[in-house]
């Protein structure tokens, strides 16, 4: 949630994130106008309501007909009171209503635009030239044994999937090469619920224009979260910490229902319902967020060069960014047989908007209640197993092991199984 004070004192700062994100900007006047007419209320409350205490002191010192008089309009005054109390509440309640619809305030050299405008920050890597047709993900883990869509689309339907034998093992080696980095670096390793309250869901962010994407158990009232920043963020709701940053590391699975991506990435694991990542988490100082937010991105690189993935980084314009993120960078990892780059991780700056709408607060140095920034960053996930099969196979259909990885997998190179 935006900060109203930081609208009312540079209004144009909103108007202009608006515009660069595609999103209406005449929402800044409406809010300006609400939020008027809110105080305005709020002032007219507090005055009655002063009023009324000194009218009872008149009331008890009275008697006859001046007493009877002055109940009459002591009963008005209570009317009045509890009528501009309602109009406060009223106002503030659809104030609220609207600032919950409107998205983070960017980072002011955020690129503007769609899908499409982001910035290519840094290329990394070289793609691999290979001297035979490479295959693509999905042959190369069912001759590896690692892949199994058929039966997964028969036990639950389309975009699900078993990772069996090898591919079990490739991602719980990947998942725990990234869990050692993270608790190395100083993070403290979390496995959280993944099924949440929807005041955690809300607060986050996840129940706006990305709600069709969220699994919704009605009969519990819960939800199943689409990545582990949920209950990550809501873990200090309602509270004030003594000491920042605080840095989290959280091994999840995770459940998308990709509403509006019929058609997209059908083949393979690339976009699918459930799939288990380890994300990174940070509450810091607002002060601190940028720097908080590239270290992030250096230690998703780090994990990428153990895994020895040619990537590029980029800068995501403000019409691709959740509602939650400030700025967002994406790296993504090469994929030969689509000869193109496939978002694999990414980390956003969510400034203080999730931390506002979850009161997670700390003590500035002057003694004051602040919100606290929260960050986010993805270290691993299934979709990296894609990029490891399809850039380190070999003409005969093996594929071999980063060398970071061996350690945890116990192989070499990952041979087809014999059918």
């Amino acid at each position: 949630m935006i900060d109203l004070r930081a609208l009312r004192e540079d209004p144009e700062r909103l108007r202009a994130s608006q515009r660069a994100r595609g999103e209406d900007e005449s929402v800044v006047g409406t809010l300006l106008d609400l939020d008027e007419r809110r105080r305005s209320a709020l002032s007219s409350f507090e005055r009655l309501r002063s009023e009324q205490k000194s009218f009872g002191k008149s009331v008890s010192r009275a008697s006859g007909e001046e007493r009877q008089a002055l109940l009459a309009r002591a009963k008005e005054l209570a009317q009045q009171v509890k009528d501009a109390e309602a109009e406060a509440d009223r106002l503030g309640a659809e104030l609220d209503a609207l600032l919950r619809t409107v998205p983070n305030l960017i980072e002011d050299d955020t690129p503007p635009g769609g899908e499409q405008d982001y910035v290519v920050l840094e290329h990394v890597g070289e793609p691999p030239a290979f001297d035979f047709e490479p295959k693509d993900h999905l042959e190369l883990g069912e001759a590896l044994g690692a892949i199994d869509m058929e039966r997964g689309a028969k036990v639950s339907g389309a975009r699900f999937f078993y990772l069996t034998g090898i591919g079990a093992r490739l991602q719980l080696a990947l998942l725990n090469l990234a869990m050692e980095q993270a608790i190395e670096a100083g993070f403290t390793p979390m496995y959280p619920p993944v099924l949440v309250k929807p005041d955690a869901m809300e607060g986050t962010g996840f129940l706006g224009a990305h709600a069709a994407e969220v699994y919704n158990l009605p009969a519990d009232d819960l939800y199943l979260v689409g990545t582990s920043e949920v209950p990550l963020a809501a873990y200090h709701m309602n509270e004030i910490l003594p000491d920042l940053p605080r840095r989290y590391v959280a091994w999840s699975s995770c459940f998308r229902r990709e509403a509006g991506s019929y058609g997209k990435d059908t083949r393979g694991i690339i976009r699918v319902h459930q799939f288990d990542k380890v994300e990174m988490f940070s509450y810091c100082d607002p002060a601190d967020s940028h720097a908080e937010h590239l270290r992030l991105l250096e230690w998703e690189k780090e994990m990428l060069a153990k895994v020895e993935l040619p990537y590029r980084i980029i800068d995501v314009a403000a019409g691709d960014l959740g509602a939650s993120a400030a700025r967002k960078y994406d790296c993504e990892a090469w994929v030969p047989t689509q000869n193109t780059y496939r978002e694999v991780t990414s980390t956003s700056n969510c400034t203080e908007f999730q931390s506002r709408r979850l009161a997670v607060r700390y003590r500035d140095d002057n003694g004051r209640n602040q919100p606290v920034a929260t960050l986010n960053g993805t270290l691993a996930t299934t979709r990296w197993i894609v990029a490891i099969l399809e850039n380190h196979q070999q003409a005969d259909g093996s594929v071999r092991v980063p060398k970071a990885l061996q350690k945890h997998l116990g192989l070499e190179v990952l041979e087809p199984v014999k059918r």
